[in-house]
């Protein structure tokens, strides 16, 4: 069994508790489209009757107890559609996995963990040029220290460090967000556009400078009530971004490069914002040529709180009709280096991630070059036909 596929069992890929969860998510099945369903240990179930979206779902008044009160038909064995999900052409007319989101928006917030942040400062002085990071980093850590988590978001002690950073000339774009009132918050990748656990993930094929981001992802309705929580993975072209933040589109937004799942796990008595915090996450890329790389991101450490990051997304200003989700940041930064001295980290085709937790389960997925993985053509209008044909809008 090769690394995807040992990440694609009941055992690794659910929550430890996968017996009292309730995980919801979508099933591709050829002549019906996507089927949003219940997954428990032993089955996955079609809740279309319930609910004809992942997005109309979560906007019923208590989720949780629909889907534990709903019974829909069996659509398989969760076994055999994890496995199924595994991206390879061998199965790809079976049903499979898709990422357990559809009509939200998918938005992310940067700079929200310490590391994170010096090390998004570090690209911008290397200008996007991996070689160049270490100086950088010694340099830049030697001026700010690595110890700003005691520094509140927005908070006088942030406005006077601010001052004293700029006075001695190595002010950020990132440290603005990073320690300033106002949160990074941006758009991800399209509604509809990202990939679940099994399938490939992106590279823009001109980068040379890249790296996961292992993160939760909150899913969210539309009246900003968090329903809950998912892994993603913010895969991120570090050379891009460094060389200008303006290029965070192209950086950040490519095919396949927006990888969430295996499923979201719905708030109730069981399982709360209060557990989300207390997430630690573990990644791990196996790469073809034997190298493994192991990194973690706890919840605990982030800067901002996730119904901070939440209430700045959402509100007065601006509305999400069809719900969102909200990728919560990352304190993984890898800097192992790969590919020689001074080199740092950065992936090879064939790399397999995973991001894993507890209490959400595990995402998984293998690296290859956004032009060379299936094109995106499933969007909205398909989705919207799909429905009607079936019956299910109304």
């Amino acid at each position: 069994m090769n690394h995807l596929q040992s990440a694609l069992t009941p055992s690794a890929a659910l929550p430890r508790d996968a017996a009292q969860a309730l995980l919801v998510g979508r099933v591709w099945i050829d002549g019906q489209g996507p089927v949003p369903v219940r997954a428990t240990p032993d089955g996955v179930f079609d809740l279309s009757r319930l609910a004809p979206t992942v997005s109309h779902l979560l906007e019923l008044p208590d989720p949780a107890a629909a889907v534990r009160a709903f019974q829909g038909p069996r659509v398989g064995d969760t076994a055999t559609l994890l496995a199924d999900s595994a991206c390879d052409a061998q199965h790809a007319n079976r049903p499979r996995l898709l990422a357990p989101i559809d009509l939200q928006a998918i938005k992310a917030a940067g700079v929200t963990f310490v590391a994170s942040m010096l090390e998004r400062v570090i690209e911008e002085q290397a200008r996007g040029d991996a070689s160049k990071a270490e100086a950088v980093r010694q340099a830049v850590v030697g001026v700010i220290g690595e110890n700003l988590s005691a520094v509140k978001p927005g908070s006088p002690e942030a406005m006077r460090l601010k001052d004293v950073l700029i006075a001695q000339g190595v002010w950020s774009q990132y440290l603005e967000v990073g320690i300033g009132p106002d949160a990074e918050v941006f758009t991800k990748s399209q509604p509809m556009s990202a990939v679940g656990t099994g399938a490939e993930i992106g590279l823009h094929p001109n980068s040379g400078w890249n790296n996961p981001e292992p993160e939760i992802v909150l899913a969210v309705d539309s009246r900003g009530r968090v329903r809950g929580a998912t892994l993603g993975n913010d895969v991120n072209l570090r050379d891009f971004e460094g060389r200008s933040a303006l290029l965070l589109g192209k950086a950040k937004d490519n095919n396949g490069s927006c990888a969430i799942g295996p499923f979201i796990r719905l708030f109730d008595e069981a399982f709360g914002i209060d557990d989300v915090r207390r997430c630690d996450l573990a990644m791990q890329v196996q790469g073809p040529e034997g190298y493994v790389l192991e990194g973690s991101s706890s919840l605990a450490m982030i800067s901002r709180d996730p119904l901070d990051l939440v209430a700045q997304a959402c509100g007065a200003n601006h509305q999400y009709p069809d719900g969102f989700v909200l990728f919560l940041g990352t304190m993984f930064a890898p800097t192992q280096d790969r590919h020689g001295p001074g080199q740092g980290f950065t992936h090879v085709v064939g790399d397999v991630v995973t991001v894993s937790t507890p209490a959400l389960g595990t995402l998984a997925n293998r690296v290859n070059t956004s032009d060379r993985i299936p094109p995106w053509t499933y969007g909205t209008g398909a989705l919207m036909r799909d429905l009607a044909r079936r019956g299910l809008l109304g």
